[in-house]
């Protein structure tokens, strides 16, 4: 089979809510549809993959309705994941390496303002050890935090300092939420306070995904994805060392993660992007999170996927060549996601 080179030719996102708007998560989607089709001229694609959760939703099999935003008829070949939309995008390459289609769309959506998503996120927990002792998503991020700033000999303002760079640069992005500078706040689960959890965040995104020349043809300059790689770790949380991410570590060096100018985080807390920092050999020479990233808005789902559209847009308007954009799932990083975009046309 020849090679062939995939490239991110388009990326949409809803302007994200901190409260719930009453819009369904088709209502959310439609609109951004839409646009994608606008931007890119096309109307059907060869492939279309979808990332969404139905505990979320609170409905089984939510992502059969928000198929209405993108229209099933005539038939058209489509999948979907059970995560976020990064792995969705993961799916759409494989298949356009295949050489079967030339385009692929993919979308992801979600709505925290409806649950509270720390309690939703227990039901990833081993039911038998993990989740009967009632610990939540937050609860078991602080237990990380705790476990990082000791064994690197830090101390709480460097969790401030990542959230108050994250929400000022929040504030310039017009899809994020416009939240204040970290204050005083209480301690949501110790060394963790309200400043270092994501936001309540209702929002959907879509990418396009094309390949060889037809890649060429929708984009003036793709972002040309040279390198895609997705590793995890023990599914309890006891068996590995929370201070690092070896599964991080090791999808950036397969993925090719060295040299990228911008790298867009899947860092819901504080403590993660100084843990991914590390993992994947990230300087300061690099623009980290420069859209705010999940601390300025966090439609979980759609999160990861928008990491990777940001960083394609950067390699789109020419303010970086090589863009790295990450995803992740799962309690304390446990499954991460690393993909290495390119201006130069290798084709």
């Amino acid at each position: 089979m020849s090679a062939v080179n995939v490239a991110v030719v388009a990326f949409v996102q809803t302007r994200h809510s901190g409260e719930d708007t009453g819009l369904s998560e088709t209502e959310l989607l439609a609109p951004v549809i839409t646009e994608i089709k606008e931007r890119t001229g096309l109307r059907r694609f060869g492939f279309t993959c979808s990332g969404s959760n139905d505990y979320l939703a609170g409905a089984p099999f939510s992502f059969v309705a928000a198929l209405d935003a993108v229209g099933a008829w005539p038939p058209i070949s489509e999948s979907h994941v059970e995560m976020d939309a990064a792995w969705a995008l993961y799916e759409a390459w494989v298949k356009l390496l295949h050489g079967e289609v030339d385009t692929a769309l993919v979308y992801g959506f979600g709505k925290t303002s409806q649950t509270d998503y720390a309690q939703v996120a227990t039901r990833q927990l081993d039911p038998y050890y993990l989740a009967p002792l009632g610990l939540d998503a937050d609860s078991l991020a602080a237990l990380q935090a705790r476990a990082h700033l000791e064994a690197v000999g830090k101390g709480e303002d460097a969790l401030r300092a990542v959230a108050a760079r994250a929400r000022a640069a929040g504030r310039t992005n017009p899809h994020a939420l416009d939240l204040p500078d970290p204050a005083d706040d209480p301690y949501a689960v110790a060394p963790l306070r309200g400043y270092d959890l994501p936001p309540v965040t209702d929002g959907a995104a879509a990418i396009v995904l094309a390949s060889g020349d037809k890649a060429r043809e929708l984009c003036e300059r793709p972002a040309w994805i040279t390198g895609i790689d997705h590793r995890a770790e023990p599914h309890s949380p006891g068996a590995r060392d929370l201070a690092r991410s070896e599964s991080a570590r090791i999808a950036g060096e397969k993925a090719g993660a060295g040299g990228v100018e911008v790298a867009e985080l899947h860092a819901r807390y504080t403590h993660e992007e100084l843990i991914l920092r590390e993992a994947l050999g990230l300087g300061d020479e690099v623009s980290v999170n420069p859209s705010g990233g999940p601390l300025a808005a966090d439609p979980v789902m759609a999160t990861g996927l928008i990491r990777i559209g940001e960083a394609a847009a950067r390699v789109h308007d020419g303010t970086a060549t090589r863009a790295l954009g990450h995803a992740a799932s799962g309690p304390c990083l446990q499954q991460n996601l690393v993909c290495v975009l390119s201006g130069e046309d290798h084709g």
